[in-house]
């Protein structure tokens, strides 16, 4: 079932390709029907998913190159299937609400569709691998396609940030290329050779090449999430590609280092995340704070939510090392949040930057009268993004705060701090992009047409609903989340009270 979905997008790609380039709209309606199916086939997989089962489910296994032991293997568990059900929703989202964003690329409609189906068989890949070897060619090959969307549909200096995206990315994965193969190696001596992750997380490694092993992967994946301070290539590339490509980098293709933490990085080096926790607790914390404060800074909208993701990532990033259950939970449930706030985010501000030509914030103002729902899916797409109660991530922001807290007191106290800086990069544009006076140049502005209204409906819907019942999902999360601490040898701080002997 992993296959067939992974492959739906792929199949969709090769029938645009035979597709003159001149029938526009034949081809977007066609991938927009094809980018259902995935989803179609997920929630079908979240419907049949036992909830009580900590362990890979769907499990898909053939041999692929038996000279090296790798193996085509595919499952989920809980953490793995929200994260593809968040990729098969925001594809077609993305197609429905960017209908015309590549009209002003280099290639052609088709070329465009065909590397976002392409992008999406390389993300439910990633998501879904459970051979080592298998997650690297799919967290490669996803570079492609992101890389020709930024530098031939993106504006500005893309080819720049095309080109500075794909050399910090490509640097990550080399690092993780030498750790593939120095386990594969330890593999081979402790019993035979091995990509499958499982049994990788058997083996017996001595402290010091563990931590090099978990510093290879850790780097790719802190450039990937970013983490502060390889993050460096996030605000060049979400400045520089549309709108919907952004929604796919910040709000999928960004949580493949998060998730690759949680699966890789803690789940098959223990005692080296032990070793590391403190540092990377100590960078996560930096990350919020200096996210936010850059963000507040920020005069261009797509810089302001970039740098916001900085921040949230920070949160994120702090929440798998805290090593508790509660932390781990949250932080892939904000995983999922961050994706949907973020999207909602990055299509208003593109429907915003395509109305008036401008990103820039000072640009705006009185929206809420001239365009009145476009002004509150942009408002409220912030208040998720502030974590405002009621919206969905208020419930992940306070259980990766409570899950570090228990552990890392100060570091969950500073990070606090975080969310009182988050309310002045909201607040401040949101008074100035949608209240005050109508700026000159915006009095004839357009509101949503019916099929942006389409389009951001069910990213609203998502944010309000998980914000006022999250259980579905954490029902998913939390017995995975759970036996990832337990792999690692830590359990949860037993809550004491003061006094209670005498």
């Amino acid at each position: 079932m992993l296959t067939i979905t992974a492959l739906l997008p792929l199949l969709g790609s090769l029938l645009i390709s035979t597709v003159r380039n001149s029938n526009a709209r034949t081809i977007k309606i066609m991938a927009f029907v094809t980018s259902l199916l995935p989803l179609v086939s997920t929630i079908a997989m979240a419907v049949r998913f036992t909830i009580d089962q900590p362990g890979f489910q769907f499990v898909e296994k053939l041999s692929w190159i038996p000279a090296l032991g790798a193996n085509y293997q595919l499952g989920v568990d809980g953490i793995s299937l929200v994260l593809i059900l968040l990729s098969t929703i925001l594809v077609p989202i993305v197609i429905l609400a960017g209908w015309n964003e590549s009209e002003n690329g280099r290639w052609g409609a088709k070329t465009f569709y065909i590397l976002i189906l392409v992008l999406e068989t390389m993300m439910i890949g990633v998501f879904a691998a459970t051979d080592v070897f298998l997650f690297y060619v799919f967290f490669e090959a996803m570079l492609i396609p992101v890389y020709f969307l930024i530098g031939g549909y993106g504006s500005g200096a893309r080819q720049a940030a095309a080109v500075k995206f794909l050399l910090y990315s490509l640097f990550g994965g080399l690092l993780m290329l030498a750790s593939i193969i120095g386990i594969y190696v330890i593999s081979g001596n402790q019993g035979g050779h091995t990509f499958d992750i499982e049994a990788l997380s058997q083996l017996s490694i001595d402290s010091r090449t563990q931590n090099l092993l978990f510093l290879g992967f850790f780097i790719a994946f802190a450039i990937k999430a970013p983490l502060w301070p390889l993050h460096t290539w996030l605000p060049d590339a979400a400045k520089s590609a549309t709108p919907g490509t952004s929604v796919l980098l910040l709000g999928v293709l960004d949580k493949v280092g998060t998730f690759g933490m949680i699966r890789y990085c803690v789940e098959l080096f223990p005692e080296a995340s032990k070793t590391f926790t403190p540092a990377i607790i100590t960078l996560s914390v930096i990350s919020i704070i200096y996210g936010a404060f850059l963000a507040i800074g920020q005069k261009d909208i797509k810089g302001l939510i970039a740098f916001t993701s900085i921040s949230h990532f920070g949160f994120i990033t702090m929440g798998i090392f805290a090593m508790t259950t509660q932390g781990n939970s949250g932080a892939t449930l904000y995983m999922l949040n961050h994706g949907f706030s973020t999207a909602a985010l990055f299509l208003t501000a593109g429907w915003m930057i395509s109305r008036r030509n401008s990103s820039t914030i000072s640009d705006f103002g009185g929206l809420q009268r001239v365009t009145p729902v476009l002004a509150w899916s942009f408002f409220i797409a912030g208040m998720s993004s502030l974590a405002l109660p009621g919206l969905s991530s208020f419930v992940s922001e306070f259980l990766v705060l409570v899950g570090t807290f228990t552990r890392y007191p100060v570091a969950a106290i500073i990070g606090t701090l975080g969310i009182i800086l988050a309310a002045l990069y909201i607040l401040l544009p949101v008074q100035r992009t949608l209240h005050g006076p109508i700026n000159p140049g915006n009095e004839n502005l357009i509101d949503l047409s019916r099929r942006e209204k389409i389009a951001i409906a069910p990213v609203i819907a998502l944010i309000v609903l998980l914000g006022f019942y999250p259980k579905p999902a954490l029902d998913l999360i939390n017995p995975a989340a759970k036996a990832t601490i337990v792999k690692t040898g830590f359990t949860d701080p037993v809550p004491t009270v003061k006094g209670a002997g005498k």
